[in-house]
């Protein structure tokens, strides 16, 4: 797809489908239902009914931090996995996937130990790393298996 062509993402907030010109990306774009932006330098919670709206059907590469609050792992990489958020974003989504509140995600992937990072390209896995990791081997590890 070349500049020209609108990208089809999924709005954090609501998961309607918006198509956003490529060069507007990094404009704030917001959402055309709910009006909020599309892109908030955060991951957001994602939820079995919204899941496949940003993993299959968004355009823009997703990055799932699957993760339960009694990790401690997972706890303390919260706060890279949030910095990540900022260094990726609007070229790549990332969201998290409470395993506790979410069991059937957590099956349907496969998960076994917690955190565990899987990257979502053009509706499939590319990619999964397992472990508590910082903000700069996330952001360099996402990038990484992104590359054509």
């Amino acid at each position: 797809m070349n500049a020209v062509t609108p990208l089809v993402l999924s709005c954090p907030h609501c998961a309607s489908m918006n198509r956003v010109p490529r060069e507007r990306l990094a404009q704030a774009p917001r959402c055309g239902r709910c009006h909020e932006t599309l892109f908030t330098g955060a991951p957001f919670a994602l939820a079995a009914p919204t899941f496949d709206a940003h993993a299959s059907r968004s355009e823009l590469p997703l990055l799932v931090d699957f993760w339960a609050p009694w990790c401690g792992p997972c706890v303390s990489m919260a706060p890279a996995f949030a910095a990540a958020a900022k260094a990726l974003e609007p070229h790549l989504r990332l969201a998290k996937v409470d395993t506790e509140a979410e069991p059937a995600l957590a099956a349907r992937f496969d998960i076994r130990s917690i955190p565990t990072l899987v990257l979502f390209a053009g509706g499939r896995e590319v990619a999964r790393q397992s472990g508590a990791v910082g903000m700069q081997q996330i952001v360099q590890w996402a990038r990484a298996n992104l590359r054509p």
